[in-house]
């Protein structure tokens, strides 16, 4: 049995820490490294002040020129070695060419594992032999490199001539280089060669860069499909009961069954698809006649581009059009050929593509854009949103690299459309990547998700990058303008059970641009006005989401790299909307909690009323007899209360932006069962004797839920039944006793009666009983529907 100072380690060890990192710290002047000096400019300054400074040397290959042939073969094979140490890196190599240009191929050598004081930049000639043949070498001295810094104006390269082995005479052949210091902020980092990863090669080099990802811009395509003209089945002896189905992409909706059988249906049903820019995909309408529960017959085809269609900012109608569509038939030709036939059906639809709502692809619960797909509706940001991914500390062993545990960990943040993902740093447990990135903020009540990722295609490997863990940030907890420095713990639940994978360290800053605008937002609504004027349907709105994250996460994997699909999917939450006993859980103590203050209150109250304390006691019913001589001051009183309630708890204002709770999330004591469940598939893989097992918990779980709503409805149906004449006595008591009170109130002052009640409810216990009172009684009494269920 664990002590409870072991448990509270562990319970600290899930939170939030503060941390203290060198943010923007200067590279201090002369400092030594492996026995030699570094020389730094005046202005050794970055625009990166979320993030420590981390210093490369850089080394930019052009191309070169005059280089000599082999005597043997007589052409020559070119490629450059640039070797610091032990660290080489190589471009690629040229067949038969003594002019070869490499496009600005950059090298970039971290400065905290340099331990050499010379560079040395080899030409080699690649033969087919066991050693390449020397061509000829440029060497530097590390102390006279200079230090460049953006906002400084890239260093221009230089042609150096080519030396022998010894150093002492100049060879044919030229080379053009530049050589400098500087920092992750130089525009040369993304797309370096790194010393880190030297032991990356081939294709692996393009999966470790960091890159910045846009999302597709996407679209809801609203379909109206009103009706269609003659159209016929194969068998002309009874009319069609015709539906509308239509394809975008992977998408398919149909419409209902005309109610009628008719060659001219009408149905005036809106089909909502989501589609993106650019528009790949076709729309392809279906007439289909319903022969039968198992077979459908095509009656006519439409197949239409998406570019074609009105683009729609507001509410107005959009002009309807009518199509021409394809007739198909099955002939009796060799093996029942299908053929098109053209023919005179055709289609009434109202097609627009909507511009003024905002697609989502994620869940509004952590939505990190409001804005409307229509750039032309978008309003002016309101601040800017910036995030210093530093480092991470203590990542556990994701996979196995020639037997012993490796991680190759890389961050992916997403707010709005820009997705981030950083460099890949390989083979370590506290990767460093000290990458700041900037967004605009158009809503203050968004949040922004980070994510850590194992990158499992640095060798060839077509594994999903494996989960280390996420953080989410609302930007609305956040003080304007103060930089917050944290270490948040990377939580991941698996089928074992709850399991820290390390920690997170970053650096979060959110700057206002106007603080007027801010103050308007809140009093606005979410999202854009349309969501409220035209909603869609809550099944509507789920589907929608999904087809919109497949749609990003399909995109975002054409890219190079590829931000592949089980991350985004990780990032959004696709299965977020899938049950757990777990989740379950968690929102019904999330509710408790809620309504814990109501709760304190009611027993605050029950000792008032019970002279738990006397002195309290007391001055209620001063408090009281003020007010009923003066019930203008009980809206005021309530807000100064309010107010003077809100002044106290800013002294105890949460000082940390949120993080993962275990607590909240039930994620400590959650069964394994129930975590196996969590993760089973859908539909299920278990074998049929789990799956009875869980049914059957799932029954246990629903049948008390539906006990609670029955109470719920049965004290409803009392209520009702005061004046139905359900029970005619009861209500002929009721109605009297309306009547007597009525009179009562109208011949009694109204603060004479607020008094008097108020007397008798905090009445001393002495003059209380302990049975239920007279209201309880009767009201319980009343009946309800309930026995009129089967």
């Amino acid at each position: 049995m664990s002590s409870p100072t072991a448990g509270n380690d562990k319970e600290a060890d899930y939170k939030l820490k503060d941390t203290k990192p060198n943010l923007g710290e200067r590279w201090p002047h002369g400092g030594l490294r492996g026995g030699g000096g570094w020389i730094t400019s005046e202005r050794a300054t970055s625009t990166y002040d979320l993030v420590e400074q981390m210093f490369y040397l850089y080394v930019r290959v052009v191309k070169a020129k005059d280089l000599p042939p082999d005597p043997v073969t007589g052409s020559c094979d070119p490629y450059v070695e640039v070797k610091l140490g032990n660290y080489k890196g190589r471009t690629q190599h040229f067949e038969k060419k003594t002019n070869p240009e490499w496009n600005n191929q950059v090298f970039a050598f971290s400065k905290d594992k340099i331990q050499s004081t010379v560079l040395e930049v080899f030409v080699r000639d690649k033969e087919m032999v066991p050693r390449d043949q020397y061509v000829g070498k440029v060497v530097f001295d590390l102390n006279e490199v200079p230090t460049r810094v953006p906002p400084d104006s890239p260093l221009a390269p230089q042609w150096y001539k080519l030396e022998d082995r010894k150093g002492d005479t100049k060879v044919k052949g030229e080379i053009m280089l530049a050589v400098w210091m500087g920092t992750q902020a130089d525009e040369a980092f993304p797309d370096a060669w790194h010393s880190d990863a030297a032991s990356v090669h081939g294709e692996g080099i393009y999966n470790i860069r960091s890159k910045v990802y846009v999302s597709p811009k996407l679209w809801y395509l609203r379909v109206n499909v009103i009706e269609a003209q003659d159209v016929e089945p194969q068998d002309k002896s009874q009319p069609p009961q015709a539906f509308a189905k239509i394809h975008v992409g992977k998408q398919v909706l149909k419409t209902k069954l005309c109610p009628t059988k008719t060659t001219n249906p009408v149905w005036n049903e809106d089909l909502i698809f989501v589609v993106a820019e650019p528009f790949e995909e076709q729309l392809v309408l279906t007439i289909e006649n319903k022969v039968s529960s198992a077979k459908d017959e095509v009656m006519g085809r439409l197949i239409t581009q998406l570019n074609g269609f009105e683009r729609r900012l507001d509410h107005r109608i959009v002009h309807s059009r009518w199509f021409n569509l394809e007739k198909f038939g099955f002939g009796t030709l060799e093996g029942d050929k299908r053929h098109e036939l053209k023919f005179s059906s055709r289609v009434h639809l109202r097609v627009c593509l909507e511009g003024a709502y905002h697609v989502m692809d994620e869940s509004t619960m952590y939505i990190s854009d409001v804005r409307p797909t229509a750039r032309q509706l978008w309003k002016q940001p309101i601040g800017i949103f910036e995030v210093g991914i530093l480092s991470a500390q203590g990542l556990q062993p994701m996979k196995k690299n020639d037997g012993k545990g490796s991680t190759d960990a890389y961050c992916v943040a997403k707010y709005g459309q820009k997705w981030v993902r950083t460099r890949t740093v390989t083979d370590s447990f506290n990767p460093k990547w000290n990458e700041q990135y900037t967004w605009e903020v158009y809503d203050p009540c968004t949040v922004i998700t980070i994510g850590v990722f194992d990158n499992c295609h640095l060798g060839g490997n077509d594994k999903n990058d494996s989960r280390i863990g996420k953080v989410r940030i609302r930007l609305s907890t956040l003080e304007m303008d103060r930089i917050y420095t944290h270490s948040y713990p990377l939580l991941v639940l698996q089928p074992s059970g709850l399991k820290k994978m390390g920690e997170l360290q970053l650096a979060v800053r959110f700057t206002c641009l106007s603080l007027s605008h801010i103050i308007y937002l809140y009093g606005h609504p979410l999202l854009p006005k349309m969501h409220y004027l035209h909603p869609f349907t809550v099944n509507q709105l789920d589907s929608l989401r999904f087809q919109a994250m497949s749609i990003v996460a399909t995109r975002l994997a054409r890219a190079e790299p590829p931000l592949r699909k089980e991350v985004v999917e990780y990032m959004l939450d696709v299965d977020s909307h899938m049950w757990s006993m777990r989740r379950s859980k968690a929102n019904f103590f999330r509710i408790v909690a809620l309504f814990s203050g109501v709760i304190s209150m009611n027993r605050w109250l029950g000792e008032v009323c019970q002279w738990k304390n006397p002195v309290t006691s007391i001055l209620v019913h001063i408090l009281y007899f003020i007010l009923i001589c003066f019930p203008e001051l009980i809206l005021p009183t309530t807000f100064l209360y309010m107010f003077l309630i809100g002044i106290w708890n800013f002294r105890f204002r949460p000082r940390h932006p949120p993080h993962m709770d275990i607590k909240l999330s039930w994620a400590e004591a959650v069964h394994v069962d129930e975590l196996d469940e969590e993760f089973d598939t859908f539909p299920t893989s278990k074998t049929q004797d789990v799956a009875r097992m869980r049914y059957d918990r799932l029954r246990s779980v629903a049948g008390r839920i539906q006990t609670v709503v029955g109470d719920i409805a049965t004290q409803g149906e009392r209520f009702r039944a005061l004046l139905s004449w359900r029970d005619p006595r009861a209500t002929s008591l009721y109605v009297v006793f309306c009547l007597v009170v009525a009179i009562g109130l109208y011949i009694t002052p109204f603060k004479i009666v607020a008094l008097v009640a108020g007397v008798y409810w905090l009445r001393h216990p002495r003059f209380r009983s302990k049975l239920p009172s007279v209201p309880s009684n009767f009201f319980r009494r009343l009946p309800s529907r309930v026995d009129s269920l089967l």
